[in-house]
């Protein structure tokens, strides 16, 4: 009982830029499970690492949740993440999922996973014209190809990924030919992207896996219309496999409550929470062995599909690289 009591009494401070309902039910359980209430700090990640800079050595925050590999390794870049050891969670989550290991321990972990799928429009495209990444920069696509920005941390993971195979020279070429195929100057997000698919305005374009299955679930009659009238593909299955982000957690640099944090991070990687972190955002999860059923990601293709295996930590180290070589090729 006295260690029950003491572990009311412990508050875990969390720095979130994920907003979706069912993560209210992992910290509700967690709290329930350990007796440590969650107190949180909502924003997007951009604002989540200025504020940790800012508070610098005395930010009461415990555990961080950012949303993509990019933005958690330029987060640990500056410092602000605390390496841990965690055999649960070497056992749950695939080392490629993960920051590189130090002998400290490791960073940075990811909870949940997107693909990084084509949309086309089959009027214009045979899928098997866009089956790669790498055919993307062909010219039998030009003037059909849209993206939102090259420097949006989910095209600077994929395009490191597409560079670290390819290598340098070929990455550059591979990517002045994605500018060259532009049906227009990048703009917008993802799921604007697959709008201007369905409206005609491109052929092909880019997008990650949860924004398909949002309009999915949509009863709004014209995102019903733009699913109807585009089609998808898994990249690389003969190949590499298709590209896969996190959403993932560390822990603060300067937690003043590094077991609960630690704590908090391994529940994270439990199945019940999982399949809510997972399912919030229409995502595939992290852990080893964790299934979902989720009508919208099966309606797009499952789960079933190859995944490149990467690990994200060489991603992130190509990430100022890939940056210059969009410079140099003019992708905006």
């Amino acid at each position: 009982m006295p260690a029950i009591a003491a572990a009311q009494d412990k508050v875990l401070h969390l720095y979130s830029a994920r907003h979706y309902p069912g993560d209210e039910v992992i910290y509700d359980t967690f709290t329930r499970t350990t007796g440590i209430a969650i107190k949180r700090v909502d924003s997007d990640d951009a604002g989540i690492v200025a504020r940790l800079r800012a508070e610098g050595a005395a930010s009461p925050a415990d555990v961080v949740l950012l949303v993509d590999a990019a933005r958690m390794a330029a987060a640990d870049a500056q410092g602000l993440f605390r390496p841990i050891r965690s055999a649960k969670l070497d056992a749950a989550i695939p080392p490629e999922l993960r920051a590189a290991r130090t002998p400290e321990g490791v960073t940075w972990t990811g909870f949940s996973t997107r693909a990084r799928v084509i949309v086309y429009d089959p009027l214009r495209v045979k899928a098997e014209d866009v089956a790669t990444y790498e055919q993307l920069a062909d010219p039998k696509l030009k003037g059909l190809l849209c993206t939102r920005s090259g420097s949006h941390p989910y095209n600077l993971s994929l395009f490191a990924t597409v560079i670290e195979r390819m290598g340098d020279e070929k990455g550059q070429a591979w990517l002045n030919g994605l500018v060259a195929n532009m049906a227009r100057p990048p703009k917008g997000g993802d799921t604007d992207q697959i709008r201007a698919v369905a409206s005609g305005e491109c052929g092909v374009a880019l997008t990650n896996s949860y924004y398909l299955a949002r309009l999915v679930k949509s009863d709004k009659p014209e995102d019903r219309t733009v699913i109807e009238r585009v089609r998808v593909v898994f990249p690389n299955q003969a190949t590499t496999g298709t590209h896969i982000n996190i959403a993932g957690a560390a822990v603060a640099r300067h937690t003043k409550n590094l077991d609960a944090a630690v704590q908090f991070m391994e529940f994270l990687a439990s199945p019940f929470a999982q399949d809510y972190f997972a399912n919030g955002n229409n995502e595939y999860p992290a852990a080893r062995g964790v299934k979902i059923d989720n009508p919208a990601l099966k309606a797009i293709g499952g789960d079933a599909f190859k995944r490149e295996t990467i690990p994200l930590a060489v991603v992130a180290k190509n990430l100022p690289k890939v940056q210059q070589m969009l410079d140099r090729a003019g992708y905006k």
